[in-house]
């Protein structure tokens, strides 16, 4: 499953693409909040962080799979 990181998000894992690993079993988007959490701890620091499965803001009981489009999008300030 490949995730594309934006903003601050990029800054902390390091990249502007997560891959997470087969065999994740990672079903919902919660339980890829919560994976995310746990592996990259700093990500907890954020205020809100929205994930879009398929272009499409998504709560946290959406299902998601390894051939869908998965974005971090963490917030965002502007002046």
């Amino acid at each position: 499953m490949k995730i594309i990181l934006f903003g601050i998000s990029k800054e902390i894992i390091g990249n502007n693409q997560l891959t997470l690993p087969e065999g994740h079993g990672l079903t919902t988007v919660l339980e890829l909040k919560k994976w995310l959490l746990k592996k990259y701890p700093v990500m907890g620091s954020l205020s809100a962080v929205a994930i879009a499965v398929d272009q499409v803001y998504a709560e946290d009981e959406t299902p998601i799979s390894d051939n869908q489009e998965i974005a971090l999008i963490p917030p965002v300030s502007g002046g």
